[in-house]
């Protein structure tokens, strides 16, 4: 009988020294947790040991999505200070946004970012807002924003930050977090990877919220877009095995075979994967270390199998991993 998880299963002790606030000098200098599902195995390797976990029949799937320098302050015409985090670009001059600030604020209120660029708040859809820039958004956000680090880092983003937050492959933009398995490959390890496509998912700021509910049918899934071209699905349909870079490409995969067929996919995904879940695409796995109590750490378990996912967390705390974004990574084979 399949074993009904609450979200409190999810849940590990991490000491506040193995979250990574700042990225390694050399992006493959990281370490790699590789655990092997059919022997229940776990091992300690290099993140530069990947290549020969990949099989030349192996088909290497990346997410291509950058992200967005989306994160910029303004003051009310009253003087308040206004914190945005862009969510979503709906046009060049709207986009739905998170806000911050001491009072909520309405319809038709003014922002004042500097003294050329202003916001106007359009209205609010639930917990987003959904905003007006007076130029083009890629514009101001290139001149004001700031990289949107995740908020356990606990600090300000520094101008290295521009460049380590983003994977050396980054193409299409509209993320708002990066997809941190990514961020450990530089230009040489991808050379070394002959069989390779990408698929874009743009990366919301609901990758890092808890699941606020026990009971995980209840739990409401957040929307993030997606494109999965016909490219990629005649590439998987010659692959020996898929090994999906990250669960943004899990994601991406796994919404575009629901059908138990691989199809061409543009649009909204709000695919909700945890334990008893089936996968239909994916064979392997590279992914960071998750959040307690995330989606993200439903989806591993789900992948690799809850006792041994927990038992690889533990062993990871234990020899001191580093955890999260600029963290170390696992492979799941």
């Amino acid at each position: 009988m399949q074993k009904t998880y609450k979200t409190a299963d999810f849940d590990y002790v991490l000491p506040d020294e193995l979250i990574a606030k700042y990225p390694l000098k050399t992006r493959s200098a990281s370490r790699l947790l590789v655990i092997n599902r059919a022997t229940q195995q776990i091992k300690h390797q290099q993140f530069s040991d990947l290549i020969n976990y990949i099989s030349p029949q192996d088909l290497v799937v990346f997410n291509n999505t950058k992200v967005l320098p989306a994160r910029f302050f303004g003051n009310k015409e009253t003087g308040g200070k206004v914190e945005f985090l862009i969510e979503r670009i709906l046009t060049n001059e709207t986009a739905l946004a998170h806000i911050r600030t001491s009072k909520s604020l309405k319809p038709g209120a003014k922002i004042n970012l500097n003294p050329n660029y202003s916001v106007e708040i359009l209205g609010r859809h639930n917990n987003l807002f959904e905003i007006k820039f007076n130029d083009n958004i890629h514009k101001i956000l290139t001149e004001i924003g700031e990289m949107p680090l995740p908020p356990y880092m606990e600090r300000a983003p520094e101008k290295s930050d521009l460049d380590r937050y983003q994977t050396v492959y980054a193409k299409q933009e509209g993320a708002v977090a990066a997809p941190t398995a990514g961020l450990h490959f530089d230009e040489q390890m991808l050379a070394q990877i002959k069989n390779k496509i990408e698929v874009t998912l743009h990366v919301g700021a609901g990758t890092f919220q808890p699941v606020r509910v026990e009971n995980l049918n209840e739990h409401v899934m957040h929307s993030e877009w997606m494109d999965l071209p016909r490219t990629v699905c005649d590439a998987v349909n010659k692959a020996s095995q898929v090994l999906a870079v990250g669960t943004t490409s899990v994601r991406c995969l796994e919404t575009a075979g629901r059908g138990g067929e691989i199809k061409p996919y543009q649009g909204e995904t709000d695919i909700f994967i945890y334990p008893g879940c089936e996968f239909k695409v994916v064979d392997k796995l590279l992914t960071n270390f998750h959040l307690p109590k995330s989606t993200l750490m439903m989806l591993v378990c789900a992948f690799g199998g809850y006792d041994l996912m927990m038992r690889a967390y533990e062993e990871a705390v234990r020899e001191k991993y580093r955890f999260y974004s600029y963290g170390d990574a696992m492979l799941i084979v």
